[in-house]
Parts: C-alpha cells; sequence; structure tokens
C-alpha cells in the first residue's frame, strides 16, 4: 500500500491563498482506490526581494558594516549562513553594499540610506529608457499633487530664478 511518503509528490501553489501545497497519492482501505491529497505547506514563501529587504533593514540599522555571521544573527536565524552570504553578495553585486575585509570573511555596509537606495533605482530607470523625457513626462503627469508641490519646491530650491 501506498503512503504519502513513498508516493509521487508535486508541488503546486493554491492560487486562492498562495501558499505552497504538497500533492500526493494516498490509495485509502477502504476503496483501494488512488486518491490526490492536497496538504499545505509548513511556511510560506517569501514575496521576490524580500529576503534582500529584510537582510538590507538589518544592515541598516547597524551602527557600522556587518559581517555574515552578524546579519545573520540579526535575522533571528531564520536563513542558513550560506542563504546570507549568497544575499549579500548578490546585493554587493547590483552596488547596493559595499564590502569591506574583516578576517576571512567581508563585512557589508549599504552604499546609501533608504531615500538615497530609492534615488538610485529612480535613476537606473531613467538611465535605461530610450527616450528621458517621455518618462519624465509620464512620471511628473502621476505624481499627486502634494509630491508635485515638493518637487515644485526642491527644484525651486535647487535651481532659483536668474536675475
Amino acid at each position: 500500500m501506498d503512503t504519502p511518503m513513498d508516493s509521487p509528490k508535486d508541488t503546486l501553489t493554491d492560487a486562492s491563498t498562495d501558499i505552497p501545497t504538497d500533492i500526493s497519492m494516498d490509495i485509502p482501505m477502504d476503496t483501494g482506490a488512488p486518491v490526490a491529497v492536497v496538504r499545505p505547506r509548513h511556511g510560506r514563501r517569501r514575496a521576490s526581494g524580500a529576503l534582500e529587504g529584510e537582510v538590507l533593514a538589518v544592515l541598516q540599522q547597524a551602527a557600522g558594516p556587518l559581517t555574515p555571521r552578524e546579519v545573520q544573527s540579526g535575522l533571528a536565524g531564520e536563513l542558513t549562513y550560506s542563504t546570507v552570504v549568497t544575499i549579500l553578495s548578490r546585493l554587493h553585486g547590483k552596488e547596493v553594499l559595499s564590502r569591506t575585509p574583516r578576517g576571512r570573511a567581508y563585512a557589508y555596509a549599504p552604499v546609501a540610506d533608504e531615500a538615497g537606495l530609492a534615488a538610485r533605482r529612480m535613476r537606473k530607470v531613467l538611465d535605461g529608457s530610450a527616450d528621458r523625457e517621455a518618462v519624465l513626462t509620464r512620471f511628473v503627469s502621476e505624481l499627486p499633487p502634494s509630491d508635485a508641490a515638493v518637487l515644485r519646491s526642491l527644484f525651486t530650491s535647487a535651481f532659483p530664478p536668474a536675475r
């Protein structure tokens, strides 16, 4: 008789809840016919980029650069050391973190605060566009009035009218 442990198993995500599930074939003793059984997996899958965000938050709250082990302990031990190292390496590759040697490891620090990182992302999107004017026009036209007022004030203070 097949049991869930030795029956074929597939994985899917329940569309209504986005919870990963395991599907296995059980053969109940009373009917002897195979029945598909869907069981929710323990734990939820994080959204894309969530791990990077969690690691970055630990680094931004720190007083200085942290090693992967220090970052791992700041995450309450949820992630393995190698996962933390991979995330840090990817963030460094994206030029979000700087790193300096510390003993046998590197110590990582954000290259900018949260607002600075958001500005860098916006600039990269703009730099990747063939028509910068169209992107800026669309961006400004979709701003809420309060953000438009802030932007207007920033431009006025940064570029005062010529006298």
